[in-house]
C-alpha cells in the first residue's frame, strides 16, 4: 500500500501523521527517562563521573577558562552541543541532563523513522518506528542496576556520555542507506529521478564522517557490519557499491578531521584492545550475561532480544525474496551488527559493556520493517482517533513521567551541597581523586575548585581541564568511600588536617600547609 492510499484511508495528510508520530515519540521518551531516573540507573545520569564530563566542558566555557582538555577518543561533540541548547533553558545541572535524555530518545526515533523508509513507498513507515521505539523503551524500563558495567544497554542512551549520538548514528546511517536503494542511485530506466538517492547516499556520508570525527566507534558498529552488507547488495546492484564506497570514504574523511583535534585526545583507543585478553572477555562478557539474565525482568529482555535477532533474520529472508532491497539491508543491519560487533569486542579482548551496545539497539531494526510483512491490509484509523491517541499518549506522559522526572532531577542531596557550600565558602582550591570529586565539581559556580588528582597527588588529566592543574597546590582534600588512602608528601600526615564530616564526604583542610601538585598523568 502507497502513501496516498494511506492518506485516503486515513484522512490525514502526510505532515500531520508524521507530526502525530513525533507526539507518540516525545510521549515515549518522557515515560522512558522518567523510569530510568526513578530507577538505580539514576546514578549514570546524574551522578556517575564518566557522565559529568559534557556538564564540566560547559561549565568551563562558561566561566572563560583556557580549554586544553584531555579527553578520551569519545570527543561528544554532538552531545555537547545539544547539552549546551538544553543548558539555555536555564534547568540546572540535573534537569539540563534529564531532558537531554528525552531528547536522545527523540533522536533515535528520527533514526528509525528513516529507517522505516518514505512513506510514498513503504508500509506504515510511521507505526514500525513507533513500534520499534515503544520495544526499546520496555527494554530500557527493565534495567535498574546503577553499575555502568551491568550489561543494561538500553538505559545508556539517556545519558550524554555512553554513546548516544553514536547509537543514532548507526541507526540514520542504515536509514540512509535503505532511502538511496528504494530510489535506486543507478536506476534501470535513465528516465528515473535519481536526486533522492544521491541525496541520501551523501547523507550517509556525511554521517559517516561525523559520527567517526566525534568516535571512532562508529566504524566498528556501523561502517564494518554496514559496509559488509552493502557489499553483499553490490554482488547484484551497483547501488551497494556505490554506497559501500561513500560509507568508507566518510569514515576516512572522519579519522583525518580527528588530526588537528589530537591535542585533546589523550587515549586513541588503541589500549582498549588486547586480543591476547580474547578468553579473558568471553568469560567477562559471559558473567554480565548471566548477572543479566539472573533477575526475571533481565532473562525477559535477554528472551525479546534473541527473538527480535531470530525475526530480524527470517525478515531478511523474506524481503530477499520479494527482491525489496533496501527494507531487507535494514533487516539484515538487526542481525548482521550484533553477530560482528559481540564477536569483535571478543576478539579484541575487550571488557566494557558499552562496546556492546549494537547487540541490543540494532535487532529493534527489525521491526522497523514488521508493517511491510504483515498479510492483509492493516486497519485503518480515524483522525479523530489518530489524534486523540496522540494527545492521551503525550499527555498521560506528561502528566505522570514529568513530575516523576523534576523530583528525581531535584531530590535534596546534602552530603553534595555540604561539599560545595564548604569549598565556595572557603574561597580556596582544594582535590579529590576520580569518581569521588567530579560530582562536586560539576556542581560548583566555578569547577575549578576542585581539582582532579590521583592517590598520589598527581594531577590526573583524564576528562579533564588540565588548565586545573596550573594553580599549582591545593588545600584541602575531599575523600569518600570510593578514595584509595592519598600518599601525602613527607612529613604531612592526615593527622595535620581538620576533619569536616559531609556525610558521605569528608573534608581535610591542611589549612597553611598546601599539597603540591605532582606531574601530570592519565
Amino acid at each position: 500500500m502507497n502513501g496516498t492510499e494511506t492518506r485516503q484511508r486515513s484522512g490525514l495528510s502526510r505532515g500531520a501523521r508524521e507530526l502525530l508520530g513525533w507526539v507518540v515519540a516525545a510521549a515515549i521518551a518522557i515515560a522512558v527517562v522518567a523510569a530510568v531516573a526513578s530507577s538505580g540507573r539514576s546514578e549514570l545520569l546524574f551522578r556517575d563521573g564518566d557522565s559529568m564530563v559534557t556538564t564540566l566542558v560547559l561549565h568551563s566555557l562558561a566561566v572563560a577558562q583556557p580549554q586544553d582538555w584531555a579527553m578520551s577518543s569519545v570527543l561528544f561533540l554532538p552531545e555537547l552541543a545539544v547539552l549546551w541548547l538544553l543548558s539555555l533553558l536555564g534547568l540546572g545541572v540535573n534537569g539540563t541532563l534529564a531532558l537531554a535524555g528525552v531528547v536522545n530518545v527523540v533522536a533515535l526515533y528520527g533514526a528509525l523513522r528513516v529507517a522505516a523508509g518514505s512513506a510514498a513507498r513503504a508500509r506504515a513507515p510511521i507505526a514500525g518506528a513507533l513500534v520499534a521505539l515503544g520495544a526499546f523503551g520496555l527494554l530500557a524500563a527493565s534495567e535498574g542496576s546503577p553499575s555502568r558495567d551491568a550489561l543494561e544497554l538500553a538505559s545508556l542512551l539517556v545519558t550524554t556520555t555512553y554513546y548516544s549520538a553514536t547509537v543514532v548514528g548507526v541507526v540514520l546511517a542504515v536509514g540512509l542507506a535503505r532511502r538511496a536503494l528504494d530510489h535506486r542511485v543507478v536506476p534501470r530506466d535513465v528516465s528515473r529521478g535519481t536526486r533522492p538517492a544521491w541525496a541520501a547516499m551523501i547523507g550517509l556520508g556525511l554521517v559517516a564522517a561525523a559520527s567517526v570525527l566525534t568516535n571512532p566507534l562508529f566504524a566498528v558498529w556501523a561502517t564494518v557490519p554496514l559496509g559488509i552488507v552493502l557489499a553483499v547488495v553490490g554482488i547484484r546492484r551497483r547501488d551497494g557499491w556505490w554506497l559501500a564506497a561513500a560509507l568508507a570514504v566518510g569514515s576516512i574523511v572522519g579519522y583525518t578531521a580527528r588530526i588537528p583535534l589530537a591535542g585533546l585526545i589523550a587515549n586513541t583507543g588503541a589500549g582498549y584492545a588486547d586480543p591476547s585478553q580474547w578468553l579473558a572477555s568471553l568469560e567477562y562478557y559471559g558473567a554480565l550475561l548471566a548477572d543479566r539474565g539472573a533477575a526475571p525482568w533481565g532473562a525477559a529482555s535477554l528472551v525479546a532480544v534473541f527473538l527480535l535477532w531470530a525475526w530480524s533474520i527470517a525478515a531478511t529472508v523474506l524481503l530477499a525474496r520479494r527482491r525489496d532491497v533496501g527494507a531487507a539491508v535494514v533487516a539484515a543491519c538487526g542481525w548482521a551488527m550484533p553477530l560482528l560487533v559481540t564477536v569483535g569486542a571478543i576478539v579484541l579482548g575487550t571488557h566494557a559493556a558499552r562496546y556492546l551496545q549494537p547487540a541490543l539497539f540494532a535487532p529493534l531494526l527489525g521491526l522497523v520493517v514488521l508493517p511491510g510483512l504483515l498479510p492483509g491490509r492493516l486497519p485503518s484509523t480515524r483522525p479523530v482517533a489518530a489524534i486523540s491517541i496522540s494527545a492521551v499518549a503525550l499527555v498521560a506522559a506528561a502528566g505522570l513521567g514529568i513530575p516523576s522526572l523534576a523530583a528525581a532531577a531535584t531530590t535534596p542531596d546534602r552530603d553534595l551541597e555540604c561539599v560545595v557550600q564548604w569549598t565556595e565558602d572557603s574561597g580556596r582550591t582544594g582535590a579529590g581523586q576520580f569518581w569521588t570529586i567530579r560530582l562536586p565539581k560539576t556542581h560548583l559556580a566555578d569547577p575549578r575548585g576542585l581539582v582532579q588528582l590521583d592517590h598520589q597527588l598527581r594531577g590526573y588529566a583524564w576528562l579533564v581541564n588540565r588548565d586545573d592543574f596550573t594553580v599549582g597546590e591545593v588545600t584541602f582534600l575531599v575523600t569518600d568511600a570510593q578514595s584509595p588512602a592519598f600518599e601525602l608528601p613527607a612529613g604531612v600526615s592526615m593527622a595535620d588536617a581538620e576533619l569536616t564530616s559531609c556525610g558521605r564526604y569528608t573534608i581535610a583542610d591542611f589549612g597553611d600547609h598546601p599539597l603540591p601538585i605532582g606531574p601530570l598523568r592519565s
